[in-house]
């Protein structure tokens, strides 16, 4: 990645112990792809990260954005929703500003599931990954810039 690359980590905390390590995870993934210049920026929760993902998309100041929360099933529909319209939410981001998002979204079925998904856990660190997705899109995004067009009318 570039030296001055920026990425902006977009946190919910309404399960602030699995956000702290998703966090803990995705910085690990920054850090090592030589990424140092990361923005906080916390919702209380996934809901909400879709619109602080465009702000901070639109906002030109970043290479690319990292959603990271989680959303644990409940006895209500209110799962579903959330769950979806954070997807959607997040897509629409990316497709919206050409801004690689990285979905960090835990939307699992319980606490347990949860843990075994962020860092230290027995499935894999989806913050981490996140951060892989986003910047794995960031390099397509580059290659495909500095390739050569075709001139003229193609049939």
């Amino acid at each position: 990645m570039a030296d001055d690359d920026r990425v902006a980590l977009c946190v919910a905390s309404f399960y602030a112990d699995l956000a702290e390590l998703l966090e803990q995870g995705a910085r690990e993934a920054l850090s090592e792809a030589g990424i140092t210049r990361v923005d906080r920026f916390e919702v209380p929760g996934a809901f909400e990260l879709p619109l602080i993902s465009r702000y901070a998309a639109e906002s030109g100041r970043y290479a690319a954005v990292v959603a990271l929360g989680a959303v644990i099933r409940g006895e209500t529909d209110h799962y579903t929703y959330v769950c979806s319209e954070t997807a959607r939410g997040l897509q629409d981001v990316q497709l919206n500003t050409g801004v690689p998002v990285g979905f960090g979204v835990l939307t699992v079925d319980s606490a347990e599931q949860a843990r075994a998904r962020v860092k230290g856990g027995t499935k894999r660190d989806s913050g981490r990954h996140a951060v892989e997705a986003a910047l794995a899109s960031l390099a397509v995004k580059r290659e495909l810039s500095q390739r050569p067009r075709r001139a003229g009318f193609s049939a």
